[in-house]
């Protein structure tokens, strides 16, 4: 399938949410790639994963594109009940994935091949911590 959407012009290989068949998607892609794969690997996720995890990616994955919903745990605990630490592991698992594939770049189409992307749920009455979430972003990412 990933040589069939690289043959007719896909710009990437976008896989959403697809850390419970990592094992699968290591093989496939290992088999993609020693038939002609070349389009980026885009590994979209909530960002709620483990470094240790992702870790197991590096070198894999040409494009992260995570979640970071909720920067305060009282709110990441009243909407996401069984992921109260969700601010603390998404952030570790962001610079994860920025220390792996560095800063957005694209190529001169504007189309994206490498990088870290990251995607900020903006709530009505600041209930996802946006200022929070800007000024995270600003300390401990490049510009």
């Amino acid at each position: 399938m990933m040589i069939y959407l690289q043959k007719i012009g896909c710009h990437n290989i976008n896989l959403v949410t697809p850390t419970h068949v990592m094992p699968n998607i290591l093989n496939a892609t290992r088999i993609a790639f020693k038939k002609g794969l070349r389009l980026p690997l885009v590994y979209n996720t909530s960002g709620y994963e483990r470094v240790e995890i992702l870790k197991i990616l590096d070198g894999i994955v040409d494009i992260y594109l995570p979640d970071m919903k909720y920067m305060d745990v009282a709110k990441a605990s009243q909407y996401l009940s069984v992921a109260s630490d969700y601010p603390e592991v998404a952030q570790k698992a962001v610079l994860e994935m920025h220390r792996q594939v560095g800063k957005h770049r694209v190529d001169n189409q504007g189309i994206a091949f490498r990088g870290l992307m990251i995607r900020h749920l903006v709530m009505p009455n600041n209930q996802a911590g946006t200022e929070k979430f800007v000024r995270w972003v600003a300390e401990n990412l490049p510009k």
